[in-house]
This record gives C-alpha cells, sequence and structure tokens, in this order.
C-alpha cells in the first residue's frame, strides 16, 4: 500500500528533485528551530506535511525496526543517543525514504549490506 501510494504521490518519482524534499513532503525530515544566531527548542517536521504518507511510512518504520538489521541497529543508536522513541522512528522512517527513492531514481534493485 505504501508503495503504491507513494508511486501515485510522486508521479513515478518525477515530482521531486531529491531525497530531501520528497522527505519533507512525508513530513518526516526534521527542521531546527532557531532565531538568530541561538538554536531553541526541539528540531520539528513541518506541519504541511502529507499526513497519510507520514502514518504510512511510521507504520513502515515499525515494522522495519523489528526486520531489517541494519536499521534496527540505527535505530537503537539513537535511543541510546537520548532521542525520544517516536523521534527515532521518524529517522528510520526518514531512511526508509532516502532508500526508496535511491532505488526508484538509480533504477536499481536494493543491496543489504548487513545480513
Amino acid at each position: 500500500m505504501t508503495s503504491i501510494y507513494l508511486i501515485l504521490v510522486t508521479k513515478g518519482f518525477t515530482t521531486f528533485k531529491n531525497s530531501r524534499q520528497l522527505s519533507c513532503y512525508a513530513g518526516v525530515a526534521p527542521f531546527e528551530y532557531s532565531s538568530g544566531s541561538s538554536i531553541k527548542g526541539r528540531t520539528k517536521v513541518s506541519h504541511f506535511a502529507d499526513k497519510k504518507l507520514k502514518s504510512l511510512l511510521n507504520m513502515c518504520a515499525m515494522n522495519t525496526k523489528k526486520c531489517d538489521p541494519e536499521l534496527k541497529l540505527y535505530y537503537e543508536r539513537k535511543l541510546e543517543e537520548g532521542k525520544h522513541n517516536l523521534t527515532a522512528l521518524n529517522a528510520v522512517a526518514n531512511k526508509i525514504v532516502l532508500r526508496i527513492f535511491a532505488v526508484a531514481k538509480r533504477n536499481e534493485p536494493f543491496v543489504k549490506l548487513i545480513t
């Protein structure tokens, strides 16, 4: 369901020039809150995001952290850094978007590094 929705939203991955734009649209790219030279508060995601896509990616991230050893290590590393559970989950969702965009643009299958 997520793959079909992504293909429809991105019009076959032709709408966005890079993965960062797709991450922003999906609502999984964090933005720091800054005022002048000081950084205040936590990083936040855009409230203009496609909420349906964000929820689908969060469901994928929850399943991926159980099945994919590489992303599981990434998730656990974020938790060890002191990140909140949902922030770490959002980071995993962002990694998924980056992987999807890379596979779609390169037109090559995904190669798993850790078995």
